[in-house]
């Protein structure tokens, strides 16, 4: 589950609307996930745009959200190798807007839709890769080549996001937030409240109650259960009218046998 210890409440509840968000609905070749372990840390796989020396690669990086933000801006890196003037040989990831021009206003979505724009559009006056920047100036079709190259070696499609693990998450996020907000006498008694079933008898006698009357009462509100196309209350009502017949026929038989000894005992007076 996700600890997310370093961020304030409201920034988290900002922060799970705008995953949501990127998980519904996606910017164009991007795709965005979560770090259970650690909500501040968000990784996205970003597909090289067709037409550029990244094209059918799909680069994986991850945002490092700190205890300010979004007063501060994250931190970008690129965890696959890529050949690029503005990212670094350790992958991190320099753009204007995640330094000098960056706004508390600007979300994650802003954020991606810049990075995959720097893989269209680099600027090398900027340079962290001197190397990449240098060639880009003076020898387009040389950076093309390297960069080709490292597509073709580094940028192999990766595992897939688990499908929903953001909402998952945000979820999981949202039951923190409000399991932080139980009354603390409630959560220092430990006492649950669990939800009782519309069928089940109540077994606390009300005040001046007593439990055998709610106990047939309760039983007397379930209705009746369908066994076999017969109700319940027919099926115990079949054994009470045979054990009914069963006493008359018993009766009818002792008035028989008893005629029949008043019949004999008028023979032996006779006699």
């Amino acid at each position: 589950m996700a600890t997310n210890e370093n961020l304030p409440p409201n920034v988290i509840k900002q922060l799970a609307k705008e995953l949501k968000s990127l998980d519904e609905s996606p910017p164009e070749g991007i795709k965005v996930g979560v770090n259970d372990d650690d909500f501040s840390t968000i990784y996205a796989d970003i597909e090289g745009p067709a037409g550029t020396p990244y094209e059918n690669g799909v680069f994986r990086m991850k945002l490092l959200l700190s205890h300010d933000f979004p007063h501060s801006p994250p931190k970008g890196y690129f965890l696959t190798k890529i050949f690029h003037p503005n990212i670094a040989t350790n992958g991190e990831i320099c753009v204007n807007t995640l330094k000098k021009d960056w706004n508390p206003s600007l979300g994650l979505r802003h954020v991606l839709i810049v990075v995959r724009c720097l893989l269209i559009e680099p600027f090398p006056e900027s340079a962290l890769n001197e190397q990449a920047g240098k060639m880009l100036l003076e020898n387009y079709e040389e950076y093309a080549r390297h960069a080709r190259i490292y597509t073709g070696i580094h940028a192999k499609p990766k595992p897939k996001f688990k499908s929903g693990a953001i909402s998952e998450s945000t979820t999981a996020l949202n039951v923190d937030q409000a399991n932080t907000n139980v009354d603390p006498k409630n959560a220092s008694s430990g006492a649950a409240f669990p939800v009782p079933s519309p069928l089940a008898p109540s077994t606390t006698a009300t005040r001046g109650g007593n439990n055998q009357d709610q106990t047939a009462a309760a039983a007397a509100a379930v209705p009746p259960v369908e066994t076999g196309g017969i109700s319940e209350s027919a099926a115990t009502a079949i054994p009470a009218a045979a054990i009914t017949q069963k006493k008359e026929v018993g009766q009818a038989k002792v008035q028989a046998d008893k005629k029949k000894m008043d019949a004999r005992k008028r023979s032996l007076k006779r006699l």
